[in-house]
């Protein structure tokens, strides 16, 4: 199912339980310009709040993921164009960078990385909660070959995925690296061939379907995120008032007697408006 007549370079697609977004801009190595990223949030969001949607898929047509930002607006944010730049919202919640909204949607994130993911596109896969890889695939942040710093919130994701010691290589050098060494430095979760990377996200996805309360996985993200920055006790009591609240919730008990009478457990869509804890 889709619906994609007032997207120009985002494609998106329902596929079961499965949206998958697609950057439709392959003679560019779908390289985004602020417009684009616009689209990707939109489809985001719209996927965040379809009830019969799982998870989310992010991957490229054509034969790269993204090159990151267009240089036509990489250009114009250099020149200090407010154009070229990512414009401030009124949302006091919102984080300065580039695709960090993906770290609030209650649902799984998943790059399908299936070519090139340099720059802005090595920032968007780093954003999602996991990263499959094609094995052409490839990563290079870039960002010190311009002159430019640890940007959108490289400076304390990445360390958290792959180690400090790794991540000042990856951003010092900007060298590029492939898919088995993202899978060897814990960057990439899975490396799969080319032509089987969408169904590799597939089956996981109808796994997760099958089998997984959907309001489980929006609050462990909630408490992944949010607990790497406090400390141990009040992570610990936090974590206690979850597990209060999950042994109230209907989930709860759908997944002890489906358990019990050992049939697949019915959990309720997750609500994205009312949130996990509703």
């Amino acid at each position: 199912m889709s619906d994609n007549a007032c997207r120009v370079n985002v494609r998106y697609d329902v596929e079961g339980p499965l949206g998958i977004v697609r950057l439709d801009r392959p003679e560019k190595l779908n390289a985004f310009t602020f417009a684009m990223v616009g689209e990707i949030r939109s489809v985001v969001d719209a996927a965040a709040s379809d009830p019969n949607v799982i998870a989310i898929a992010i991957t490229g047509n054509g034969r790269g993921f993204s090159a990151g930002l267009d240089t036509g607006d990489l250009t114009r944010s250099a020149s200090g164009d407010p154009a070229g730049r990512t414009q401030p919202t009124d949302d006091p919640d919102e984080l300065p960078a580039l695709f960090s909204h993906l770290l609030r949607v209650p649902k799984p994130v998943i790059a399908a990385v299936n070519g090139v993911a340099a720059g802005g596109g090595f920032v968007l896969a780093m954003m999602c909660d996991l990263r499959f890889a094609a094995t052409s695939a490839s990563f290079t942040t870039a960002f010190s070959r311009r002159g430019l710093v640890a940007e959108h919130g490289t400076s304390w994701l990445l360390p958290r995925i792959v180690g400090l010691n790794r991540s000042l290589d990856i951003m010092w050098s900007a060298r590029r690296f492939s898919a088995e060494e993202a899978f060897r430095i814990g960057f990439v979760d899975r490396v799969v061939p080319d032509d089987l990377l969408l169904d590799e996200v597939r089956a996981y996805v109808d796994e997760l379907a099958a089998k997984v309360s959907p309001r489980s996985m929006a609050v462990m993200k909630q408490q992944i995120y949010g607990d790497s920055g406090l400390p141990i006790a009040e992570a610990l009591r936090g974590a206690d008032k979850h597990v209060q609240a999950s042994l109230d919730h209907p989930d709860s008990t759908e997944g002890v007697v489906s358990f019990v009478e050992r049939r697949p457990p019915r959990f309720a869509p997750l609500d994205a408006a009312k949130g996990p804890d509703r």
